[in-house]
């Protein structure tokens, strides 16, 4: 062990740059953030967020490359070269907002871009087995910027059983347990994923997993009927009515209703469910189309927590982060649908609904660097606890 990484160890704070991008593949987003401490005593101040926007050919490229029809290992080999470089460069936008050169950043914490996500175990060449794959290697960003990278956090977890998501349940473990109230704390990105904490919860207590669609049928709707990204402060989602029939076609989805443990990805709700959709509904006008997603979005939650959480934890609070925090229409059927519970946006301790899965990646390249495992048994299904993340240096 060389002895920059020994006086990392050694150091009991860090500067931290956390790096995302999810289901959406709009941007990548860059948190910096100061980390005292590890496990239960961590302490975070959020220091600065920005986003770096993905070009759309690449962003194209990668759509094409998650769905297993059209995917190419020469474009995957180069898309994992071409997307280190773009986190790289989010990294070195966020140095210069601060007037930071790379020496003074201790650690990065990176995501990559997903590109498949296989949860159930599948037999393939005589072996049987769960995998996901993560490009835009930890080693180009390291190598880029100056600052060791620890990445590739999924694959830890599916090595012993687990399904390597969602990983988020131990941030929200680590810094959102109330020590009176029951809490669940919803993220709602590409796919939306819920975090159960009981009062005083202790990992072992905690659950979570995918409830189903997030912002992705919403969106993937959205850039097929108005050729726009997502639907901004709800402008179409507003204008339609609920179309029964298709809302009753969704209702028969079965990945929404499957029992706990589960994770679910662009894998389902991606492309090829979004045009069967848009292919069997074509009469339906656009407006009613994206107002029905988002009540199936909504709803699909609530079902959820109606069948899985509630007989065990009755919450308090719902706490939302992600995209979707920000979709007004969907915020208000999630208060219809949660009557009697306290449903806000993330903002505690810096971390707000937009930047908390960054720090996420941060507070998880902490604790690899800790030798912590961050793996949640009862959320992923895993069979023992693992050190998450590799580190490029």
């Amino acid at each position: 062990m060389n002895k920059r990484l020994i006086k990392l160890l050694k150091k009991n704070k860090k500067t931290v740059i956390g790096l995302l991008s999810g289901t959406s593949v709009d941007s990548i987003d860059a948190v910096l953030v100061q980390i005292a401490g590890s496990g239960l005593e961590t302490r975070i101040k959020v220091t600065d967020f920005t986003e770096l926007p993905i070009p759309k050919d690449v962003r194209q490229a990668i759509f094409r490359n998650s769905d297993k029809k059209t995917a190419r290992v020469d474009e995957i080999s180069g898309l994992n070269t071409i997307i280190g470089a773009l986190f790289s460069d989010a990294v070195l936008k966020i140095l210069r907002r601060n007037k930071l050169n790379p020496a003074s950043v201790d650690l990065i914490g990176s995501h990559g871009q997903t590109i498949h996500h296989l949860p159930a175990k599948t037999d393939y060449v005589g072996y049987r087995m769960k995998s996901t794959l993560q490009i835009g290697d930890p080693s180009i960003i390291a190598n880029l910027t100056g600052i060791t990278t620890v990445g590739d956090f999924r694959i830890a977890d599916c090595a012993v059983d687990g399904d390597g998501a969602p990983l988020v349940p131990y941030l929200d473990h680590v810094m959102f347990t109330h020590k009176s109230k029951n809490r669940a704390l919803l993220n709602i990105g590409g796919i939306a994923n819920i975090t159960v904490l009981k009062k005083n919860a202790r990992k072992q207590d905690v659950f979570a997993f995918d409830t189903g669609p997030g912002n992705m049928l919403i969106d993937g709707t959205m850039y097929h009927l108005f050729k726009m990204k997502y639907d901004k402060n709800s402008f179409a989602g507003k204008r339609g009515i609920l179309a029964p029939e298709l809302f009753n076609f969704l209702l028969t989805d079965p990945v929404y209703q499957a029992q706990p443990p589960k994770s679910t990805g662009r894998e389902h709700y991606g492309m090829e469910f979004q045009k069967r959709l848009l292919g069997k509904f074509r009469k339906v006008n656009k407006f009613d189309f994206i107002r029905t997603v988002t009540e199936f979005t909504a709803f699909s939650i609530w079902y959820n927590y109606n069948n899985f959480i509630e007989n065990e934890v009755k919450v308090d609070e719902l706490i939302v982060s992600g995209g979707g925090a920000h979709n007004p229409l969907l915020m208000k059927l999630l208060k219809n649908y949660f009557k009697g519970v306290k449903v806000s946006k993330l903002e505690m301790n810096g971390i707000t609904a937009k930047n908390k899965e960054a720090v996420l990646f941060a507070v998880l390249a902490n604790e690899c660097i800790a030798g912590n495992p961050a793996n949640m048994n009862r959320v992923t299904g895993s069979t023992k606890d693992v050190i998450l993340g590799k580190i490029c240096q």
